[in-house]
């Protein structure tokens, strides 16, 4: 709707230079304005337990991901450089230093923004320059038992003069949305902010030289001190005072360009490209592999039977051999049918939810300025398509069953099977962090809100959907199932091993993305490249596809009629892979993890993204390979 109304608008002004940032709306400051910096909750790659900040979040993904946003007491100036006073502490009692201390040694960093950018800071790592997000709440020196605070920071603020040019501004987002007229231009000169870094400093100051300054009082500007003397110590009755340095610096990036610094990938597109290229090569290997399957085998076979008179084709039946043979089974009843049913459901709407998520933060709807936006358009998707999961489910159900019987059963545990695990696990681990007092654990009416859309949104909708899939036309079976079970020949080797080993192929050519999702779900790091996302996205799906039907007919060669379940699990057990990637993952790049508790975090949460990823990706193993068997015996006249 915005990109329409965008495009409509776009049409109608006079020929200007334009442009639209989703999520976001420039605001233009005055010279000596006053503006405040806010902070979010403190976070850890220690212990990934949000905490420290105590504010309603503005929206439900906010809430989800342990947003909570404050204003801070630094203050600046507009174009105005200064040294400014804080406060000095009281002697920190027993309890206040021992708190410190922990959350300095758990590497708690504080996350601060100015005009919605998050502060950043650089360090030298190994000749090389790392940009993060945030700082440190303090810092511990190796070989030395003292933490060190963090008490003075010296931020530089980028502002980009603005003198209100020829431009039409549209801007949507959670800050509101309007279009900038003519009228308005001159009233919009100023600056703007495009960039916001910190160094941060330990200093210790003398308390009684600021005992008689109050408030934002102009200090002289502070220097960081290098030697470990002259910096703060977190020790018990010590006063600290709080000092901040601001300097404003003009700079050429222009407002729409401001979050190239935090989105930039450098060399990174390279691996991107590398993880596409490699995902084609997997394609094109069993795309070959598909085509001699249907032109080579499929085909032929079909070719030669056709051309056989009615009492060669007798003669011909009695020599069948290979797919040909499973004829009156491949189409009979699954074992643990209404669950094959409730996990094709649940898998068309995880996967109809990724789909259009993904395609709509690529277009530009989900901006990293808006926090929360991902999350809750996932959350909405998910709840109305839960008419399609019924839908697909029924159906199903209908067509395996022969009949509509118990089809508001089948509905029902669709509606309640992957979001009633869903709900168990993030319980555990809601009540893991209640116990640590985390101010990431979600608080009881955040869990009766979901209830209630889950049972009065989702829940309905997929009995809605249920309903349609009992009117819609049924599927009917090519050939007849016979009474008799056919004997499956024994095998050398577990054909389950097969279907494990089948995962790979999908996992191949997800990983890599992987590795930035992962990085940028534990390490704070941004992530914004849903271009490449989107393009994995879809060569997952085509070699989920042709994973499953290679499998599917290779099973049915060796005389197997029961390929349901190993359809599904052919694509669906890359799901395995990304679970024991995880796992890789917290064991080697999040090596500073600490306690049982954040390692129960990041293994609940990974279960669950493992789960989702097996429901979708199973989801289109079987749907394909439903389609293939079903176009396969309909080509064979055996009565």
């Amino acid at each position: 709707m915005a990109l329409l109304l965008w495009v409509v608008l776009s049409l109608a002004v006079v020929p200007s230079n334009a442009f639209y940032l989703p999520g976001s709306y420039m605001h233009t400051y005055s010279q000596g304005e006053q503006i405040s910096a806010k902070v979010n909750s403190l976070t850890s790659i220690e212990t990934e337990m949000p905490g420290g900040i105590k504010k309603s979040a503005e929206n439900l993904g906010e809430l989800l991901m342990g947003d909570q946003i404050d204003n801070s007491p630094y203050r600046f100036h507009v174009n105005v450089n200064e040294s400014i006073f804080l406060c000095t502490t009281k002697g920190l009692n027993e309890n206040d230093a021992k708190l410190l201390k922990q959350r300095t040694r758990d590497l708690y960093q504080v996350n601060m923004m100015l005009d919605n950018l998050p502060v950043m800071r650089f360090t030298e790592q190994n000749g090389i320059t790392v940009q993060w997000t945030g700082f440190p709440v303090g810092y511990s020196v190796a070989g030395s038992s003292e933490d060190y605070i963090i008490n003075h920071l010296k931020f530089k603020v980028l502002v980009h003069e603005y003198e209100g040019s020829s431009a039409e501004i549209i801007g949507t987002g959670e800050e509101g949305s309007g279009v900038i007229s003519e009228l308005d231009k001159k009233g919009m000169s100023g600056y703007q902010i495009v960039g916001f870094e910190v160094v941060p400093c330990s200093v210790k100051h003398n308390p009684e030289t600021f005992s008689k300054l109050n408030m934002y009082d102009n200090i002289d500007p502070v220097d960081c001190p290098m030697e470990l003397q002259k910096s703060q110590v977190i020790r018990q009755q010590e006063r600290i005072t709080f000092t901040y340095d601001v300097a404003f610096v003009k700079s050429d990036i222009k407002w729409p360009s401001r979050w190239d610094a935090y989105l930039k990938m450098d060399a990174g597109a390279k691996v991107h490209w590398f993880s596409i290229m490699n995902s084609l090569m997997v394609i094109l290997f069993l795309a070959g592999i598909v085509f001699v399957i249907f032109l080579r085998t499929v085909r032929r076979d079909l070719t030669r039977y056709e051309e056989l008179d009615k009492e060669a084709q007798a003669q011909m039946n009695e020599e069948l051999s290979g797919w040909k043979l499973v004829v009156g089974d491949v189409f009979r009843e699954p074992t643990c049918s209404k669950l094959l049913c409730i996990m094709i459901g649940d898998g068309v709407q995880i996967l109809g939810m990724a789909i259009v998520t993904i395609v709509f933060a690529t277009l530009g709807f989900m901006s990293p300025a808006s926090r929360g936006m991902l999350l809750t358009g996932m959350i909405i998707l998910y709840l109305f398509l839960g008419i399609a999961a019924g839908y697909v489910s029924v159906r199903f159900w209908r067509t395996i069953k022969g009949t509509s019987e118990g089809w508001k059963s089948v509905s029902w545990l669709t509606a309640c099977f992957f979001p009633g695990i869903m709900f168990m696990v993030l319980t555990v681990l809601n009540f893991v962090l209640w116990g640590s007092k985390s101010t990431g654990a979600l608080p009881i009416s955040l869990f009766f809100t979901l209830l209630v859309l889950w049972f009065f949104i989702s829940v309905p909708l997929t009995l809605v959907g249920g309903f349609l899939g009992t009117r819609a036309e049924q599927i009917e079976y090519p050939v007849r199932t016979n009474q008799i079970p056919r004997e499956i020949p024994a095998r050398k080797y577990p054909s389950w091993l097969l279907v494990l080993g089948a995962g790979t192929l999908p996992f191949g050519t997800l990983f890599i993305e992987l590795f930035f999702i992962l990085s940028s779900i534990w390490l704070g790091r941004f992530y914004y490249v849903f271009g490449f996302l989107l393009i994995v996205m879809l060569l997952l799906v085509v070699v989920c596809a042709e994973v499953s039907v290679v499998l599917t007919y290779m099973n049915l060669c060796v005389e197997d009629w029961r390929w349901w379940w190993k359809a599904f699990f052919a694509s669906g057990s890359v799901a395995l892979y990304v679970f024991l990637y995880s796992i890789n993952y917290l064991v080697f790049d999040l090596r500073s993890l600490s306690g049982p508790v954040s390692a129960m975090l990041y293994v609940g949460y990974s279960f669950l993204m493992a789960f989702a990823i097996m429901l979708a990706t199973g989801t289109i193993g079987f749907l394909t390979s439903f389609a293939f068997v079903h176009y396969l015996f309909s080509s064979v006249k055996i009565d």
